[in-house]
C-alpha cells in the first residue's frame, strides 16, 4: 500500500493572502482602489483577523498600503517606480542569464521549452490568468541554472511588483506574437551557447516592455485624471 502523502495546508489568512494577490496581479483590484478590512470580511465570510494578516502580509510584500488604524488601498506605483521596477529586472535577470547559460543541461532545456509551451498556449486561449504565472516560471527556468540563491530570491520580491504590469503589457497592448518570438529566441540561444547574444535579447525584451508600458499608462493616467 502506498505510502501518506504529504499535502500542504494553508491557514485562512494564507488563502486569503493568496486570493487577494491573485486579484491584484490580475487587476481586479485596481491600483489605488481602496481596501476595506469590513467589506472584505464580508466578502469572504470571515472575521476581521485573518483579513488584517492577510493585508499585513500584502503590505510586506508591497503590493498594498496598510496600516491598522488608517485602512488602506492597493499600492499605485509612479512612473518613476515602474521604470525603476524594469530597471531592476535588467540588471538582475540579465545577469543571472549570462551566469545560467553555460551551467545549463538537457533537463533545463527541456523544462523551459515545456513551459514555453504551455504559455503559447495560453496566449492562443487568451488565459490572461495564466501569462503572468508561466511568464514568471519561465525566465525562473531560464536562471535556475546559475546557482545564485540570494540574487534569485531578490529576483522573486522584484518580480512581484512587475506581474501585473507585465499581465496589463499582454492583455492591453497585444504584445503577443513579439512576446512570444523573444522567448524563442532566448531558449535557442541559450541551447546554442550564445550568451551575448542571448543576454542582449533579453536585454531588450525586458526594456521594451518597459518603455512601452510606461507610455501605455501615462496616457492612461492622464484620460483618468482629466
Amino acid at each position: 500500500m502506498a505510502g501518506k502523502r504529504a499535502i500542504a495546508k494553508q491557514s485562512l489568512p494564507d488563502v486569503i493572502a493568496n486570493d487577494l494577490r491573485e486579484r491584484i496581479l490580475s487587476g481586479e483590484l485596481a491600483e489605488g482602489e481602496t481596501i476595506r478590512q469590513e467589506a472584505l470580511a464580508e466578502e469572504y465570510d470571515v472575521s476581521r483577523m485573518p483579513i488584517r494578516e492577510a493585508l499585513k502580509r500584502l503590505n510586506a510584500e508591497g503590493l498594498v498600503q496598510w496600516a491598522n488604524n488608517r485602512g488602506g488601498s492597493v499600492t499605485k506605483h509612479s512612473l518613476d517606480e515602474i521604470g525603476e521596477i524594469f530597471d531592476l529586472r535588467i540588471l538582475i535577470e540579465v545577469d543571472l542569464f549570462r551566469r545560467a547559460i553555460p551551467n545549463m543541461g538537457p533537463n533545463d532545456f527541456a523544462r523551459c521549452d515545456e513551459i514555453l509551451t504551455q504559455m503559447e498556449a495560453s496566449y492562443d486561449e487568451n488565459d490572461v490568468g495564466k501569462w503572468g504565472i508561466l511568464n514568471y516560471q519561465y525566465h525562473s527556468a531560464l536562471y535556475a541554472a546559475s546557482r545564485r540563491k540570494l540574487t534569485n530570491e531578490l529576483l522573486d520580491r522584484v518580480n512581484l511588483q512587475s506581474d501585473r504590469y507585465v499581465r496589463m503589457h499582454l492583455s492591453v497592448m497585444k504584445q503577443r506574437e513579439p512576446a512570444k518570438k523573444e522567448h524563442r529566441d532566448l531558449l535557442r540561444l541559450a541551447q546554442e551557447g550564445k550568451g551575448d547574444e542571448a543576454s542582449e535579447v533579453l536585454l531588450r525584451h525586458i526594456r521594451r516592455t518597459k518603455e512601452q508600458l510606461l507610455e501605455m499608462i501615462a496616457s492612461k493616467r492622464v484620460a483618468e485624471d482629466s
